[in-house]
């Protein structure tokens, strides 16, 4: 190896000029590490729900989903990239496994046999598949694998608990910045002295149920949660998540502003989990003049989203949930813990 390590992983960066690897076109997948890198045998993959929807999507033909298909694009981008990265949206997922090697100058706190899941994306993850995902059927988020992959000096990874099944811890961590911000902001207006009506738009989906959870502890004057049709609407009426369940379309910025004010709103802060495009009008309608959109969705544009605020000379701040807090996937877990409801929705999506 002749090039010094960088521990934000420039050194894996193949594009030129380089790079920060998440940017870039493609990676180093070598099995020998750097001094402070660490190497994980892969055993699942989450794909980002925004990824995933957009394979399927474009893989369906005449109603019926290509799963084959679908797993000959994964097994593409990542032999052609040297991570997962998903052309069209851009994103990725995370990973669990178990830690091979640790380098002799790694600061993760990482030990030999640790069976861990990745808290950064695998879109700057450098990753090899070495069993053709023999054992996916193309067809579901969560994706059996043999490979394996590599973690930087400033990667994150934390510790799988052993209380909790893989698939469901795998789960929670994918979504866990976005219950930790929603924390943040809902106290920052509670320590200003006003309990903010709050509103997540995907409720019942991951993210939206933890953040839901995680709008209720932190102090949240009235939690309204909007799902897009009577199913999605039943499942979180019955966890018990939300004061008020609202339905509407988020791509339609009226039904959905609609839809917020009937329940109580506008809100205060609006958290947008959803992994479909066009829902940036809707939640900046939505939202109380001087509140706050949180957008979580990778499927978000965000040159849209300001434009959009803009026309409609709308005064809200808006915030990108990058998916890191520090204490993020401690929060999330200990919410999967106390909240038997944001169990429930996570198990029967496990289970669906």
């Amino acid at each position: 190896m002749t090039r010094e390590s960088d521990p934000t992983g420039l050194h894996r960066v193949l594009d030129r000029p380089v790079v920060l690897p998440q940017a870039a076109q493609q990676l180093d997948t070598r099995r020998e590490l750097w001094p402070d890198e660490v190497r994980i045998r892969v055993e699942r993959l989450n794909l980002d729900a925004a990824s995933f929807r957009q394979l399927e999507r474009t893989h369906t033909v005449d109603g019926c989903v290509d799963g084959d298909a679908i797993r000959r694009a994964v097994l593409d981008i990542v032999a052609t990239r040297g991570k997962m990265q998903n052309p069209e949206t851009g994103s990725g997922g995370m990973l669990v496994g178990t830690v091979e090697e640790v380098g002799p100058d790694s600061p993760l706190g990482l030990a030999v046999g640790d069976r861990v899941t990745t808290l950064v994306s695998l879109t700057l993850t450098p990753l090899v598949i070495e069993d053709g995902l023999a054992a996916w059927d193309g067809r579901g988020e969560q994706v059996p694998c043999d490979g394996y992959a590599v973690l930087f000096g400033r990667s994150i990874a934390a510790v799988i608990p052993d209380d909790l099944p893989v698939p469901l811890s795998l789960s929670v961590m994918d979504v866990c910045g976005a219950p930790a911000l929603t924390a943040r902001v809902v106290g920052e207006y509670v320590a200003a002295g006003r309990a903010p009506v709050v509103a997540v738009v995907g409720g019942a989906g991951k993210s939206g149920s933890l953040s839901l959870a995680a709008a209720t502890d932190a102090g949240a004057a009235r939690t309204i949660g909007v799902v897009p049709h009577q199913g999605e609407a039943d499942l979180l009426t019955g966890a018990g998540l939300a004061d008020e369940v609202a339905i509407a379309d988020a791509r339609d910025p009226v039904a959905l502003r609609d839809a917020v004010q009937k329940a109580g709103g506008s809100a205060d802060v609006t958290v947008v989990c959803v992994d479909v495009p066009g829902c940036e009008g809707g939640a900046v309608l939505a939202t109380a003049e001087g509140g706050t959109v949180v957008f979580f969705s990778m499927a978000t544009s965000f040159s849209a989203a300001a434009l959009g605020a803009e026309g409609l000379a709308a005064d809200v701040r808006m915030l990108v949930g990058n998916g890191y807090v520090p204490g993020h996937a401690a929060y999330a877990m200990d919410l999967l813990r106390s909240h038997d409801g944001v169990r429930r929705l996570f198990e029967s999506r496990l289970d669906g």
